[in-house]
């Protein structure tokens, strides 16, 4: 990664301004805040990395390059910080933009999938029934995928109402993440979808033992 991109990391403020001069793939991976509060948290905060405006831009053009020439109808972007990318997708497609939620939260008719998050806790996500036809082309957004447990849990939504994670000719595609780990959820999903993350190879491994 960029060394004034690692400087960033040192300081109590971030700098908005800076854009570093050769901006290679994933330079703004960089830009995320490490985990200060323990084991309760997520390993890695990008928040941070969405407050700058190029790094943002980069990451969503990052993520739909893989993308470009298919066929993709609507995006869906998973509760909650999926909604972040998946709208800047959406919005960069110039596509409509579906929210996948936890349960309880929307006041319509909804399909239900229980699944385990990362942190190993038992959960329910809903979509509304009415926004997927048969048929639609979905690109799913989420920020991480660790254990893939939201992410399959999110397919399985999508392909429950007859939506399909996939493009003409039957090329699979349709799901971005700024990390996709190595693990057993991970390559599940990687077998069977076309994926799209941000993470460069030599770093992979790092991220997938979060360091």
């Amino acid at each position: 990664l960029h060394a004034q991109c690692l400087q960033c990391l040192q300081c109590p403020h971030m700098d908005l301004c800076h854009v570093p001069a050769s901006r290679e793939r994933g330079w703004y991976l960089a830009l995320m805040a490490p985990n200060v509060k323990g084991p309760n948290y997520a390993w890695l905060d990008p928040s941070r990395l969405y407050c700058h405006p190029q790094g943002l831009q980069d990451c969503v053009a990052d993520l739909l390059q893989p993308f470009q020439g298919d066929a993709i109808d609507m995006v869906a972007g998973i509760d909650a910080m999926g909604f972040i990318l998946g709208a800047a997708a959406a919005a960069t497609l110039q596509k409509g933009f579906l929210a996948i939620r936890k349960a309880g939260h929307l006041c319509v008719q909804t399909v239900a999938q229980p699944y385990t998050d990362y942190s190993g806790r038992e959960k329910v996500m809903e979509v509304r029934t009415d926004a997927i036809s048969p048929g639609l082309r979905i690109l799913l957004v989420d920020q991480w995928v660790e254990t893939g447990g939201t992410m399959r849990a999110a397919i399985e939504l999508v392909e429950r109402l007859g939506g399909v994670v996939a493009a003409p000719p039957c090329v699979p595609t349709g799901v971005a993440a700024i990390c996709m780990e190595n693990s057993e959820g991970g390559k599940w999903i990687q077998e069977r979808y076309k994926c799209s993350h941000c993470v460069p190879p030599r770093l992979q491994p790092r991220f997938d033992q979060h360091q």
